[in-house]
C-alpha cells in the first residue's frame, strides 16, 4: 500500500486517524501498532513474519541489555548486545545480500568449471530501515541513553509505525523514546499541523517526480545514448529522486505529526550545498546521523589521526552504498562519494568559501559532482553507468533518439524547469518545516495554495492511476 494510492488516501488513513482520535490515550499506541502491521502486511505478505520475529528478538534483548539491568553482569550485557546486533545484521545479509553474494560465487565457480547454487529470496519491504531501527534501539539502551521499553505495544509502535516503516526517516530510538509512553497527548491541532506537510509531500511526489519518471526511464533505457540523452537523463533523475524521496519524507513527517509524533527532518535543501561534505549534512540526514553515531564515531571518527579518519570515511561510504542495494553500482557510488569527502578534507575544501562568487562556483561544482554520482546510482549496471558518463563528457550533435523524444512532452519539460528553479533557490529553511510550524501570513498563504491547487491536482492524478511506487521502497 503506497501513501500515494487511493486505498491509503481515501480509506486507510481516515480510518486510522479517526480510530486514534476516538481511542482512549492508553489504547492509541495499540491502534497505531495494529494499523502499521496491517499496512506492512498489505505489501510485504509472508515476509511480515520476519519483521515480527525481529521485533520479538530485539524487544527481549532490550529488556536485559541496559546498564541498570541486573539479570546479566557487564560482560553478559556486552555479549548480548553483540549477539542481537549480529542477529539483525545476519537477517539483513541473508535477505538483502544473500542472492548477490551467491551470484558472485557462482561466477567465480564458473571460471574454474564448477557450479555454485544461487540463493533466491524475496526482498522484504523496508528491511534496511527496520534493521537500523532495531540496532539503534538496543545500542541506545545499552549505552544508557534511554531506558528500555517495558510495554511491548510501545516497542511495536516504534519499530512498525507506518509513516516511517518502509522508507524512513530512520528514527534513532533516543529521538523518539520520550514520545512513546501511552499517555502522550494527541490533538486535532496535530492533524491540522501535519496535514499540509503531508499534502506538500504528496504534491512533490505525484505532480513532479512521477511526471518526470517516464522521461528519465526512456533516457536510461535508450539503446542509442547521445550527449543530449545522457544529460537529460542525469539531470532529470537528480530532480526525480529528490522530489520523490523528499516528498516521501514530508509525507512521513506529516503523517507522524497527525498521529502525535515528531519525526526528525530528512532533507534541508541538499542541492544548495556548497561542498559534498555539506551535501551529506543535508541529504537523507537521518541515514547520515545513523552512520555517524553507530559506525563512524565508534570506529574513532576523526580523533585518531588522518589515516584512520580517511579509513573511517571510506568504511562509512562503502556501507552507505551497499545499504542502498546489493549491486556493484551502489558500491561504486558509495566509494565515489567517500573519495570526494576524503579529497575535500585532505585539501581543506570541506569548508565553504566566504566570497559570493566562489560560493556560487563551488555550489555549481558540487551539484555537478552529485549528478555524476546519481548516474551510477540509477544505472542498471556499471557498464551502462560509465557509458552514460562518457557520453556526458564528450559533446556531440546527435540530439535525442526517437524513443526519448517521444517521452519528452511539453508538460515534462515544464516540470523539469520548475524543479530546477526550485532547487536553485538559496539555502534556507525547508518548505516542509515552514508549512508545518510557521504561523506567518506568507506561511498561511502557502498552506492554502498547497491544500487547494497542489493537493487537488495530486488527487486527480492519483484518481487516474498516475502514480508509481516510491523509489526508496526498493531499499
Amino acid at each position: 500500500m503506497s501513501f500515494a494510492s487511493p486505498l491509503f488516501l481515501w480509506y486507510f488513513l481516515p480510518a486510522v486517524l479517526a480510530a486514534v482520535l476516538i481511542a482512549p490515550r492508553g489504547a492509541r499506541n495499540a491502534v497505531i501498532a495494529v494499523a502499521s502491521l496491517v499496512f506492512y502486511a498489505s505489501g510485504a505478505g509472508g515476509t511480515t513474519l520476519l519483521l515480527l520475529a525481529c521485533i520479538v528478538v530485539n524487544y527481549l534483548a532490550g529488556r536485559h541489555v541496559g546498564p541498570n539491568e541486573r539479570l546479566l553482569d557487564r560482560g553478559g550485557r556486552q555479549w548480548l548486545l553483540v549477539g542481537v546486533v549480529a542477529f539483525d545484521l545476519a537477517v539483513l545479509a541473508v535477505w538483502k545480500y544473500g542472492g548477490f553474494a551467491t551470484e558472485q560465487l557462482a561466477v567465480l565457480a564458473s571460471w574454474f568449471g564448477g557450479d555454485f547454487p544461487v540463493l533466491h529470496v524475496a526482498l522484504p519491504i523496508g528491511i534496511s530501515f527496520y534493521t537500523f531501527h532495531h540496532i539503534s534501539y538496543v545500542v541506545d539502551v545499552h549505552r544508557g541513553d534511554r531506558p528500555p521499553l517495558r510495554d511491548p505495544v510501545s516497542f511495536v509502535t516504534y519499530i512498525s509505525m507506518f509513516p516511517q516503516l518502509v522508507a524512513g526517516p530512520i528514527v534513532r530510538y533516543r529521538e523518539i523514546a520520550d514520545q512513546l509512553p501511552q499517555q502522550r497527548t494527541h490533538r486535532l491541532d496535530d492533524i491540522a499541523a501535519g496535514f499540509p506537510r503531508f499534502a506538500w509531500g504528496l504534491t512533490k511526489k505525484v505532480v513532479v517526480a512521477d511526471t518526470l519518471a517516464p522521461m528519465v526511464d526512456a533516457c536510461f533505457a535508450a539503446l542509442q545514448t547521445t550527449f543530449a540523452t545522457a544529460w537529460l537523463g542525469a539531470i532529470g533523475y537528480a530532480m526525480q529522486l529528490y522530489f520523490d524521496f523528499s516528498g516521501y519524507s514530508d509525507m512521513a513527517i506529516g503523517l507522524g505529526r497527525m498521529l502525535g509524533f515528531r519525526l526528525p527532518e530528512n532533507f534541508a535543501r541538499p542541492y544548495s550545498a556548497v561542498t559534498v561534505t555539506e551535501f551529506w549534512r543535508r541529504w537523507h540526514m537521518s541515514l547520515s546521523r545513523w552512520f555517524r553515531d553507530y559506525v563512524y564515531i565508534p570506529l574513532g571518527g576523526n580523533r585518531r589521526g588522518v589515516a584512520r579518519t580517511y579509513r573511517n570515511l571510506a568504511v562509512v561510504f562503502v556501507l552507505t552504498g551497499f545499504w542502498h542495494g546489493a549491486a556493484w553500482t551502489y558500491l561504486v557510488w558509495g566509494l565515489y562519494h567517500g573519495a570526494l569527502l576524503v579529497v575535500e578534507r585532505a585539501f581543506g575544501l570541506d569548508v565553504a568559501p566566504v566570497r559570493a562568487g566562489a560560493r556560487v562556483a563551488r555550489r555549481a561544482l558540487t551539484l555537478l559532482l552529485v549528478v555524476f554520482g546519481w548516474v551510477l546510482f540509477r544505472a542498471p549496471d556499471l557498464a551502462s553507468g560509465f557509458g552514460m558518463l562518457g557520453h556526458m563528457l564528450v559533446p556531440d550533435l546527435a540530439g535525442l533518439p526517437d524513443v526519448v523524444e517521444a517521452a519528452v512532452s511539453n508538460q515534462r519539460v515544464v516540470f523539469l524547469l520548475v524543479a530546477l528553479v526550485v532547487v536553485a533557490l538559496p539555502a534556507g529553511p525547508g518548505t516542509g518545516p515552514f508549512l508545518e510550524a510557521d504561523r506567518t501570513r506568507s506561511a498561511n498563504a502557502l498552506r492554502m495554495a498547497v491544500l487547494t491547487v497542489g493537493l487537488g491536482y495530486a488527487a486527480l492524478l492519483v484518481a487516474t492511476g498516475s502514480f508509481s511506487p516510491f523509489l526508496y521502497y526498493r531499499f
